[in-house]
């Protein structure tokens, strides 16, 4: 199914491409967290600013709306072995990324040296503690079995990893780098994801900048705050390969929203004041929103596309990570900005050595 995007979605692909240099793409984040370097464009002045992200509350108004995604991410991360064949076949590494659960198999993306078939069985665990028996292929994906016979989220916390993307994984390789991953699992998570909110296969990444006590001042600056979830999925880092965004499948992706964040949402900002999204995913489940919007908490899915020529409904603010090119993360922050100023704004950083991709630096564009 085509996604559904704004009136610029037949904007090209290829122009939203830049050069960034391997050695900016951060391997770990920030210590501490807030630490990270900001950039902040100001429309209204066409100004940019630098400062770090500890900033954010002096750079807000008393009368901000802030709202921010309070999904936790899953250990959705696979690698595993596949025993040798009696006739030599077989055998070596499968490394791959579970994305949801149908009727007790698990829907995963998987990759091998070897040729995968069904009926072959990876093991997770030391001694086959924990197996995956691939029994259907569909299109790019598998359907597993697991055993034991147990919620995906148990088996995921003792034998999955952190899902960092591809390319912190690749960079750590070329550099020699070596990350344990009980440390990944404690950078690649929100301070305030919710435990009840687990089903996300990778981060919402703006959010990875927060401390305990940046988001107390920021509290205490900005009263006005506000909460969603949206389980971030595979599509969020698939790249386009399409010649045109509009061409583009987006994945599906659910979100929800409890009955006290709407009636925030719905009361806005003060008198002079802006919502202001952390990160692109809570962008995507604002402007999923039904409008009206519900008198009850809700929830559905969504497959929109934010793109060029798009018409913002709730959110003038954003905070967010320096995107992959040619992604619809890039897209989004250039319908909100505007795409040759996103792409000025991109050289700029560069220029500046700002620190790109999920665990690097930020930048806040205000109105």
């Amino acid at each position: 199914m085509a996604a559904s995007v704004g009136r610029g979605g037949a904007v090209k692909t290829s122009a939203l491409d830049y050069d960034l240099p391997a050695e900016l793409i951060a391997t770990r984040p920030a210590a501490p967290r807030d630490a990270a370097r900001l950039l902040v464009v100001r429309s209204a002045t066409d100004t940019i600013e630098h400062t770090t992200v500890a900033a954010l509350p002096d750079l807000l108004h008393p009368d901000d709306l802030v709202v921010r995604n309070e999904t936790k991410v899953m250990a959705a991360r696979l690698s595993g072995t596949r025993p040798t064949e009696p006739d030599g076949r077989g055998g070596g590494r499968v490394e791959g990324l579970y994305l949801g659960t149908l009727d007790g198999r698990w829907e995963v993306m998987l990759s091998a040296s070897g040729r995968l078939k069904v009926g072959d069985i990876v093991h997770l665990g030391d001694e086959g503690a924990c197996s995956i028996t691939l029994e259907q292929q569909l299109g790019r994906t598998w359907l597993v079995r697991p055993r034991p016979d147990a919620p995906a989220e148990s088996l995921l916390a003792t034998f999955g990893l952190t899902p960092v993307p591809p390319y912190i994984l690749k960079a750590r390789k070329q550099r020699g780098e070596v990350v344990a991953d009980v440390e990944d699992r404690g950078w690649y998570e929100t301070s305030y994801a919710r435990d009840d909110r687990a089903g996300s296969v990778a981060a919402p990444t703006a959010g990875l900048h927060f401390t305990p006590a940046l988001l107390n001042r920021l509290r205490g600056r900005v009263p006005r705050q506000a909460a969603v979830t949206l389980h971030v999925g595979v599509g969020t880092f698939t790249p386009v390969s399409s010649d045109t965004l509009e061409a583009h499948t987006m994945h599906e992706e659910d979100w929800s929203i409890e009955q006290c964040a709407l009636d925030t949402i719905r009361s806005g900002p003060g008198p002079d004041g802006r919502l202001i999204a952390i990160g692109t995913t809570t962008v995507r489940a604002l402007e999923s929103l039904p409008e009206p919007l519900p008198a009850t908490g809700t929830s559905g899915s969504t497959e929109l596309m934010i793109a060029p020529g798009y018409t913002f409904r709730h959110v003038q603010g954003l905070l967010t990570n320096f995107h992959l090119p040619r992604s619809t993360l890039l897209a989004l922050v250039g319908a909100l900005l505007g795409l040759d100023r996103l792409k000025a704004v991109y050289r700029e950083a560069v220029a500046r050595q700002y620190r790109f991709y999920s665990y690097g630096d930020a930048m806040l564009i205000l109105p």
